[in-house]
């Protein structure tokens, strides 16, 4: 769906943060893109249960404040802010785990500017591992699907996706993603060499072994 992968993916800011959650160290991944679309048209396919299965995942649940929702074969949670149309924040409970994401939206340049940022306690050996790709590759997924859906009318399935990331195109996308990330982490204070080779562990981990 796209010629330009690595323009592609750099549509997108990208910044790791250092903080604590109730005394927890966390590690959080903010990922920015602004898209040729108004606020409320985006803030719409964010939010509506009818159209996030368009570009994201099939999801049920109760989306209004302090209802829980389920990603199909994925996370689920609780709402636990809305401010239509400018913001909303959900805990993202996977695995046992449970981590916080919100998302911002502002008006910028004849578009909207979303800014997602996802907060993790740390599994220190699992960061060395993964860095922050770990949950950045995929959210960079959300991301371009979500503006092929939004800005081109595209629908982006989870069909789609494992498509995308098995093409030439798809897998130039993620290793420049990944490269940003480590980027990002060295910004935020972590050796050079641990984070390039995080990155390319998570690069490895999103593509099929005969791509990688």
């Amino acid at each position: 769906m796209t010629n330009e992968p690595v323009t592609t993916a750099r549509q997108v800011t990208r910044q790791v943060r250092t903080g604590e959650q109730g005394g927890v160290p966390t590690r959080t991944t903010v990922a920015s893109r602004l898209y040729r679309t108004d606020q409320r048209e985006l803030w719409d396919a964010l939010t509506n249960i009818e159209r996030i299965p368009r570009w994201f995942l099939p999801i049920t649940g109760q989306l209004e404040l302090g209802g829980r929702y389920q990603l199909e074969g994925n996370a689920g949670g609780t709402i636990e802010g809305c401010d239509e149309p400018d913001s909303f924040a959900v805990t993202w409970e996977f695995d046992g785990s449970v981590s916080w994401v919100s998302v911002l939206l502002t008006p910028a340049d004849g578009g909207t500017r979303l800014e997602l940022v996802h907060e993790s306690p740390v599994d220190p050996s699992f960061w060395a591992q993964y860095g922050p790709g770990a949950t950045g590759l995929g959210w960079d997924l959300s991301l371009i699907g979500l503006g092929w859906y939004a800005e081109d009318g595209l629908e982006f399935g989870p069909d789609d996706g494992e498509a995308f990331v098995a093409s030439p195109e798809g897998v130039a996308f993620l290793e420049a993603a990944a490269t940003d990330w480590a980027e990002a982490a060295i910004a935020d204070g972590d050796d050079q060499d641990v984070a390039m080779e995080a990155a390319k562990r998570s690069f490895a981990f999103n593509v099929p072994s005969r791509l990688a």
